[in-house]
C-alpha cells in the first residue's frame, strides 16, 4: 500500500538550492532544500500536508501517476497518510458510504471515520484483516 507522489526536483545555481514542485495537483506546491535529500524530505512533508488538507475539507483529488523520467523523483508519503488514502479510495471505488463501510466492519461510524483520517489512522492487524475481507485486497501477508 505504498503511495508515492511524483515531484520534479532541480538545482538552481542562482539560488544555490534544490527546488521541488509537483504540478499534478490542482493547487500544486513548491518547496526547496539545501541538499537533494533535504529537498526530498521537504517534498514529503509538503505533499502530506496538501493531501491532509484535501481529505479534511472533502476535496476531490487524483494522485498523479509515478514518473520515471530524469529530474523526477517519486516521493514516499507517510504510512498513516498512505493507509488513509488507500482506505478512502477502496471505499469509494466500491461505491460505499462511510456508514455502509462501518456497518460491514461491524463498528460504529465514528470508529470507521477515524481510520480514513490520516491523523488518527492506526489500525490493528485484526482491523486490517476485516478490511481485506470487505474490500477484497490483501494488506497483510501471513
Amino acid at each position: 500500500m505504498k503511495t508515492v507522489i511524483p515531484c520534479r526536483i532541480f538545482y538552481s545555481k542562482t539560488d544555490k538550492c534544490w527546488y521541488v514542485e509537483s504540478p499534478g495537483f490542482y493547487d500544486g506546491y513548491m518547496t526547496y532544500g539545501n541538499t537533494l535529500d533535504e529537498a526530498k524530505k521537504m517534498a514529503a512533508e509538503a505533499v502530506s500536508g496538501l493531501l491532509e488538507s484535501y481529505m479534511t475539507h472533502g476535496d476531490k483529488f487524483i494522485i498523479p501517476k509515478e514518473k520515471k523520467t530524469a529530474g523526477w523523483y517519486n516521493i514516499d508519503i507517510e504510512p498513516g497518510m498512505a493507509f488513509a488514502l488507500w482506505l478512502r479510495n477502496a471505499r469509494i471505488s466500491n461505491n460505499m458510504t462511510l456508514a455502509e463501510a462501518a456497518e460491514k466492519m461491524g463498528v460504529k461510524y465514528q470508529v470507521y471515520q477515524k481510520l480514513e483520517n490520516p491523523k488518527t489512522a492506526n489500525p490493528t492487524l485484526k482491523t486490517l484483516k476485516k478490511l481485506e475481507v470487505i474490500f477484497g485486497q490483501e494488506l497483510v501477508a501471513v
